[in-house]
């Protein structure tokens, strides 16, 4: 296979064969010319990461408009022919810059917005001495980011179609990763490379790592730790979002939670799980492990049950979306406990899943009575904690959405929405509407969305229709809908049903004509 010359100091030249240009990786088409290093300046890099489109793949470039004569960019919009002014390459970096600082860093601060800012050097240098520039794959990942969420006018117009997708965020993103491994970022361990790799890594969806307690090191908090006294005398923010969530605790529940999640991981999805079922003793530990951390944690760390406090999520939205809200405390604990709210609840589907999956080892193999009252009742705790934390993440979902905040949500919620909204699916629930609703406006970022929200619309179908959804936990989940609409469930009756969160207890509650102005905040 053609691939172009990389060389120790990490030169990436032309390819060594021109020919064949549609069958080749991006960076050997582009030929990288001239040669990007990591010393390359980023005024010059821009020339890379905003080259013209080399490969329609079908798609139909929108041509010149108002009788303009046509431009290489013309497939990604008709605004996209401005790129062809250097300047306005500056201009559009700074954009995208500004809108990953506001949007990705709050959720993933890895970067100083500072030092980042000034090492873009943009203009010629007023200095001769000659100063270190960013990493290039740092730049085309950090201007990746910014392409999903920016509504720059350019972005716009390349979006205006069918589907809704940005042509050019998608060949940025195959630029930063084509940049990053032709400068060998997964390949040599220094500073620069991890965080390039934890930051390009969520730029679309993947497989999930497999790490255990040994790999897993991230307890900086108990030897570096934030006390009290950082924070000012009158309340005001401090320093950094790392400073910020660790005061506020998320860091050390996030941690406990992963632990748990991992333990669930090594003894729940493994061969002899599968065959034998899931022994009584570890399902039961689990159930006291998550038990443990909601009462430990939750609180603490999740959407607060009273939203007249410092914040709320509807008001935080609002004010993000019209672009006035600048890097506070207030935002960063808005957005984490959204994050640590869903990520509890969804351990309880993931348990119920792989418990339906499996089966009770000791119900399987016949060693105890079938309808054994202990393991009965786990079970049913199992179910319930499920669908509440289902309702919970629906009924959250349902506001985010309202306010269009998914729309700018690298992914935060996303595994959340499809792991609630596919159980909601199967018990053939109304509330799976706000799961799909969510993963619908998440679609403008993340393509496979789109698929998986037509997917639980299916699953839902089916469970109306009579279709068995449920395998070893059948018996225990109550009946659904029939086809025409009545219910034998006790607590959904009616199909106008909308979600109510009662916060003070932490329960979704189902209601009848609700009110259609309720959100987090209106009591």
């Amino acid at each position: 296979m053609v691939s172009p010359t990389i060389l120790d100091n990490g030169v990436i030249t032309s390819p060594l064969i021109p020919g064949h240009q549609q069958n080749l990786p991006l960076g050997v088409r582009v030929g990288f010319y001239p040669n990007v290093t990591v010393s390359t300046p980023t005024r010059d890099l821009l020339s890379y990461i905003f080259a013209p489109p080399d490969n329609l793949n079908g798609q139909i470039p929108f041509g010149g408009a108002h009788g303009r004569k046509g431009s290489p960019y013309d497939a990604w919009g008709d605004q996209a022919y401005r790129l062809e002014n250097d300047s306005f390459k500056a201009e559009f970096t700074l954009d995208l810059v500004e809108v990953f600082f506001q949007i990705v860093h709050t959720r993933i601060p890895l970067l100083n917005p500072a030092q980042f800012r000034d090492g873009l050097q943009l203009s010629p240098p007023a200095s001769t001495t000659p100063r270190e520039p960013l990493h290039p794959a740092l730049v085309a990942t950090v201007l990746a980011w910014g392409t999903k969420f920016s509504e720059h006018p350019l972005l716009v117009a390349d979006r205006q179609r069918p589907n809704g997708q940005s042509l050019l965020a998608k060949a940025l993103i195959d630029r930063a990763r084509d940049l990053a491994e032709a400068l060998k970022v997964h390949r040599i361990p220094k500073f620069d490379h991890v965080v390039i790799g934890l930051l390009i890594e969520p730029l679309q969806s993947r497989q999930k790592p497999v790490l255990d307690d040994e790999d897993y090191d991230i307890d900086f908090y108990t030897f570096d730790p934030v006390n009290a006294e950082s924070v000012d005398a009158h309340g005001g923010p401090l320093s950094s979002p790392r400073e910020q969530l660790e005061f506020l605790g998320y860091y050390r529940a996030a941690h406990s939670l992963s632990r748990t999640a991992r333990s669930m991981s090594r003894h729940l999805w493994k061969p002899v799980t599968d065959s034998e079922g899931i022994p009584f003793e570890t399902l039961h530990k689990f159930t006291v492990d998550l038990a443990e951390w909601r009462e430990k944690y939750l609180n603490l760390v999740g959407v607060p049950s009273n939203f007249k406090g410092d914040w709320d999520f509807v008001s935080v939205s609002i004010v993000y979306l019209l672009g006035q809200l600048t890097l506070t405390r207030i935002l960063a604990q808005a957005v984490s406990s959204c994050a640590s709210d869903a990520t509890y609840h969804v351990m309880w589907i993931i348990l119920f899943n792989a418990l339906d999956d499996f089966g009770v080892k000791e119900i399987n193999n016949r060693s105890v009575e079938p309808a054994n009252q202990r393991i009965e009742e786990v079970k049913r705790k199992v179910l319930d904690e499920a669908l509440h934390g289902a309702l919970r993440i629906a009924g959250l979902a349902a506001v985010l959405t309202s306010n269009g905040y998914l729309r700018l949500d690298p992914a935060v919620m996303h595994v959340s929405c499809i792991q609630a909204g596919t159980l909601l699916a199967r018990l053939g629930r109304q509330e799976v509407k706000s799961c799909i609703d969510g993963l619908e406006q998440y679609a403008c970022s993340y393509e496979e969305a789109g698929e998986q929200a037509l997917e639980m619309g299916r699953t839902y179908t089916q469970a109306l229709n009579g279709e068995p959804q449920f395998s070893h936990m059948g018996m225990s989940v109550p009946t659904r809908a029939t086809p025409e609409g009545t219910s034998a469930s006790d607590d959904q009756d009616d199909m106008n049903m909308d979600i109510k969160m009662d916060i003070k207890d932490d329960r979704v509650q189902p209601t009848y004509a609700a009110d259609p102005s309720f959100a987090p905040g209106y009591e």
